[in-house]
Order: structure tokens, then sequence, then C-alpha cells
């Protein structure tokens, strides 16, 4: 039975300004440029035209109308079971890393592909740096552990060519290592970027789809489904999103000269005080903490660099010299 319809605002206003994904959904709009998404579009209960956000295979096809309709990428999949992400998310981690790259270069976002970005587990999808490359011209070395990922990185790569000679994905073949292996002695990173495993175990993954579901139709289900799919390495790991983001804090201190700043996205508040006793104990030289939300949903990037006050004004005026 339909219900009332809902009066909706005009915009997402918790979403960055500059998010592309702010407005409601034009599906009329996205179907022309994406005829694979017509089937899935439906009146949901209360007479909007929506997607099944339960239904992978429907997040999945309006992933593919957005990156198309607002990214300009032509060709993009992933295989079966792997994260599809919900996008707007993903590009407001992007919009506050280019603001704060903005606040400590004289007021000017630096742009262009001299800008080299780290993916960490940048997954089958390869989000993060589609829209890093197409709003900002930055470059990106995306790492995963899991070889399907990888493949599938660059098959989207080789299959766009606004992203060929921009976007690298390698394979981390030892998962305990997030740089080594990956970031080269003469290589220098001007932001480094990570969505953590949130989960500890497959266990506390799943519990965590069912409360979503649940949510999201209002109504108990008994089977979960990973809506927005999703791998074990991707979901969870031992210690979950605290035990990741610790040991990679540990392991940045290594690489403190190679990359001006580092950062995590952080989904659990009660981790905030655990991951800045670890960057107090790691001397890091300043930490910010940035604010976010998507809906009811509220999360924050957690920034951090080594460098000193002098440090970061010589590796800005030497390598940031194009700016938006």
């Amino acid at each position: 039975m339909q219900q009332n319809k809902r009066e909706h605002p005009v915009e997402k206003s918790k979403l960055h300004p500059r998010n592309k994904n702010r407005e409601r959904y034009d599906f009329k709009l996205l179907i022309e440029g994406n005829p694979g998404l017509a089937p899935f579009v439906k009146p949901n209960r209360y007479g909007d035209e929506s997607v099944d956000f339960a239904d992978p295979e429907a997040v999945k096809a309006l992933n593919k109308a957005l990156l198309h309709h607002h990214y300009q990428i032509e060709n993009w999949d992933i295989p079966e079971g792997y994260l599809c992400p919900p996008i707007p998310g993903r590009a407001d981690y992007i919009h506050h890393m280019a603001d704060f790259l903005c606040r400590n270069n004289y007021g000017k976002i630096p742009a262009g592909s001299t800008v080299k970005c780290f993916d960490i587990g940048v997954g089958a999808s390869c989000i993060y740096p589609i829209i890093g490359i197409q709003e900002y011209g930055w470059s990106f070395i995306g790492s995963d552990i899991d070889p399907v990922s990888i493949e599938s990185g660059n098959k989207i790569i080789a299959s766009n060519p606004s992203l060929q000679g921009k976007l690298v994905c390698k394979l981390q073949t030892n998962p305990k290592d997030y740089f080594y292996g990956i970031i080269r002695k003469d290589e220098f990173i001007d932001l480094s970027i990570c969505n953590p495993p949130f989960h500890a175990s497959e266990k506390e993954a799943l519990a965590g789809t069912h409360r979503k579901l649940n949510n999201l139709f209002q109504e108990k289900t008994s089977e979960p489904v990973l809506n927005f799919g999703g791998q074990n390495n991707e979901l969870w790991c031992d210690g979950g999103e605290e035990k990741f983001v610790r040991n990679m804090i540990l392991q940045s201190k290594k690489f403190a000269s190679s990359c001006f700043c580092f950062s995590t996205l952080i989904s659990k508040e009660s981790n905030l005080k655990s991951v800045y006793r670890i960057l107090e104990q790691a001397e890091a030289f300043g930490v910010e903490t940035i604010p976010m939300g998507q809906g009811n949903k509220i999360s924050r990037i957690v920034v951090w660099t080594f460098l000193t006050t002098e440090e970061q004004n010589q590796w800005k005026n030497t390598r940031w010299k194009a700016v938006l």
C-alpha cells in the first residue's frame, strides 16, 4: 500500500557543497545516459521514483548511471559479490580532502596530475580515484590485497581513456603491509586516503547488514543480503576498524617524509580516542578531524602529518604549482 507522498528537500544539505550528488536523483536524465538503469526504477512506497537499495544489481545500475552522468565514465563494472559503494559519501571524502589541501596551500586547491594520491584498499570499483581524477585531475595509486579487485580495477582503467596514465592499481602481496611493497623509496605522495574495513568479524558484518536492512524496510528480515556487496577483506578484518587504523598509523611514520598527509575514514566515533592516542604515540606533528554526514549517518575523516611547518611549506612551494 502506498503511503502519503513525502516532501523532499531540494538538496541533500549534509553533503559537501561541491558534491555533484546533492540534488535528488533525476532518473529520467540518468536513464537517458545509461538505459540499463531503467528496469530498476520503480515507485517506492511513497510514490517517488527510486531503486530498491536492498537489491545489489539495482545499486550497481545506479552507480553506473551516476558515474557516467557526473564523472564521464563510459564503461564501469565490478565482479559479482564485490563492494559497490554509494557514490555520494565517497565523493564527500575526496572534496573534504581537497579542502584540506586548499587550507594548506594559500587558499588554492592543488590540481593536476602532479598531485599524487594513494588509495589504500582501492577495491574492485576504483570509486575514490575516479572522483579524484575527474574532479581535480589528480593521479592515483590504488592498492589492494585481493587479486580480483586489482584485475577489476585494471579493466576499468583499460576501458576508460580518461583514467589511463592517471591511475595505477597494484597488488599488495603482504596483507599486513600498508605502504611497503607499493610506495617506492624515491616516490612522493601528496595525499593518502583509506576507507578501512568496518567490522571485526564476518558475524559482526552480517549482523550490521541485518540491522541496515531492517532500518531500510522498517520491518524484520530474516536473511541478510549484502545490498552493496562486499568480500570479507572489504567488510571486516581481525580487530576491525580500530586495529586496522592503529597499524596504518604506526606504519605511516616510516613514510613520514614521503607523504604530505595521511588520512582515513573513521566510522565509529568510539574509535577516535584510540586513534588520537596512537597518533600522539607516533609523534604526529599535526592532526585534524573533519566531520562528514550523509543522511542519518555521521562519520569523520582523521588527517595527520609528520612534516613540520617548514617542511610543509617547502613541500607545497615545490610540488603544488598547479591550482584550481
